[in-house]
């Protein structure tokens, strides 16, 4: 298995469990699922009354993203500038991790990620954003979208920002 991190925050993002593909050698697109998962019961240690007792038991399904889930991913909310702001502080400092770690990748990484920034701007209104599980404000700010059919999510993670951790 494969598991991928976040390089500014050593959150975890997601791994090869779901259905990964590369695109303009830039970002990964993470298919993921609304799924349902059960929640045990509430133990607060004391007697239920017999009014209480005659009650239904509670709903405790809850329709959660898959990848969300397993990952413990937080939603955060930006508006169009505070993104942009952002999205420029982190591609700054993902340069520098790479000038680091892989120098020959840098330029490229630069050229590839100005391009793509273009699109998600373009396309801001169609995104939800989610953190990883520390909530760092510096890390990666992973995209939530959906497929064509409107229904189908898939998550945008900068390819760049990963590290990649074989188990």
């Amino acid at each position: 298995m494969r598991l991928f991190t976040d390089v500014i925050s050593d959150d975890e993002m997601f791994s090869d469990k779901f259905p990964i593909k590369e695109v303009d050698d830039i970002v990964y697109e993470v298919d993921c699922a609304l799924i349902e998962i059960t929640r045990g019961p509430v133990e607060i240690g004391t007697d239920p009354s017999a009014e209480e007792q005659e009650e239904a038991p509670e709903d405790n399904t809850v329709t959660v993203n898959n990848v969300v889930h397993s990952f413990h991913l937080r939603p955060t909310n930006f508006d169009k500038k505070t993104y942009i702001m952002h999205l420029k502080g982190y591609m700054r400092a993902i340069r520098k991790h790479l000038e680091k770690t892989n120098p020959s990748r840098a330029h490229e990484f630069e050229q590839c990620a100005s391009q793509y920034a273009k699109k998600i701007v373009a396309n801001f209104r169609s995104f939800e954003f989610y953190t990883g599980g520390s909530m760092n404000g510096e890390a990666m700010v992973a995209l939530l979208n959906y497929r064509d059919d409107g229904e189908t999510p898939f998550f945008t993670f900068w390819k760049d920002g990963l590290d990649v951790v074989d188990y």
